[in-house]
């Protein structure tokens, strides 16, 4: 009789990268674009399993959320799991915190840690920065609405992919718009961010408008009336700025991914928008850039993006292996 030995295997370690460890170790701007593509891609694709976020809501305008996401090109699998508590401003705690688990595809054991709140930012950012390329890559006129943590991830990438761009930064609060402005002139070294105390304004002079305002209280404050002809809007901040009506007269009508958009939409948060015309994975693979207005058409584009945990899980990869390299990181018991 012959009998069989299991196998075994070593566990691998489990290792823990810190918000400063995760930033020392981002790749940079481009790289984060073409990253956040890759994910876009996949996810029209169908090459990738993210279920629309989930969530709790332990305190009124507070969430928690789970993000899971899995790559099947490359076997890559992790989840991130990030809090939104605006009122942590008022305690001089962050307003968005998280994590980054990723996992062995192989096994399910957990592999990495890493903190995500850069993540958070740089990766919304960066999808931001998909849509920059393909619709408006020659805008010199932009417009920021919002003057908190996206707006400075955002004028980062602005700043690299349009280089002669000048960006018209709005806040409710005027001086937390002059101070990122001033923040963003001085690394720059030039002026090229003007903060302004009327929004419609500001948007109507402007090729390029991004929505990176807080949510909750007013929304679909902007219809196609504030717009120039032609011009670009990309919304980060759900429908506090971008009306349905904007939605619904939009040339196209641009999400990051159909499924977790309808299932928004179905739960209130998109009270009276159309179908998705595409999604940005969608338009990356028809393999052409997009005019800024087709054919004379001057209506504008409105591109909406909610945040998807498979863009989280293919930064937090980049890192971990940039970390590795570098020796970074702390490794944890099991």
């Amino acid at each position: 009789m012959i009998t069989g030995r299991l196998s075994t295997q070593p566990v691998p370690p489990l290792r823990y990268l810190s918000a400063a460890d995760a930033d020392a170790c981002l790749p940079d701007v481009g790289t984060r674009v073409e990253l956040a593509a890759a994910a876009l891609r996949a996810l029209g694709r169908g090459t990738a399993e993210m279920p629309p976020k989930i969530g709790v809501h332990p305190r009124p305008g507070a969430l928690i959320h789970a993000m899971p996401a899995w790559l099947r090109d490359g076997d890559l699998v992790g989840l991130k799991w990030v809090a939104a508590y605006p009122d942590n401003k008022r305690r001089g705690l962050p307003a968005i915190n998280g994590l980054v688990v990723l996992n062995d595809a192989e096994t399910g054991l957990p592999t990495w840690i890493v903190e995500a709140g850069r993540i958070t930012a740089v990766r919304t950012a960066a999808v931001s920065g998909v849509a920059i390329r393909l619709y408006t890559p020659d805008a010199r006129q932009v417009t920021l609405l919002g003057a908190g943590v996206q707006a400075r991830s955002h004028l980062e990438v602005i700043f690299a992919l349009l280089p002669d761009a000048h960006v018209n930064l709005y806040d409710r609060h005027f001086e937390r718009a002059g101070a990122a402005a001033d923040d963003a002139n001085s690394a720059a070294g030039r002026e090229w961010v003007s903060a302004v105390n009327d929004a419609r304004a500001a948007v109507g002079q402007a090729e390029l408008v991004l929505t990176v305002a807080s949510m909750g209280g007013v929304s679909q404050q902007m219809d196609s009336d504030w717009l120039t002809d032609g011009s670009v809007v990309v919304a980060v901040d759900f429908a506090t700025y971008a009306s349905a009506e904007l939605a619904r007269t939009a040339r196209d009508f641009v999400v990051d991914d159909r499924g977790q958009f309808l299932f928004y939409r179905d739960g209130g948060s998109f009270d009276s928008y159309p179908e998705p015309t595409a999604t940005l994975g969608e338009v990356l693979d028809a393999g052409e850039p997009v005019a800024t207005s087709a054919a004379g058409d001057a209506r504008p584009v409105l591109v909406t993006h909610l945040g998807v945990g498979l863009a989280d899980v293919l930064f937090a990869d980049a890192i971990v292996g940039r970390a590795a390299a570098s020796g970074r990181g702390t490794e944890l018991p099991r």
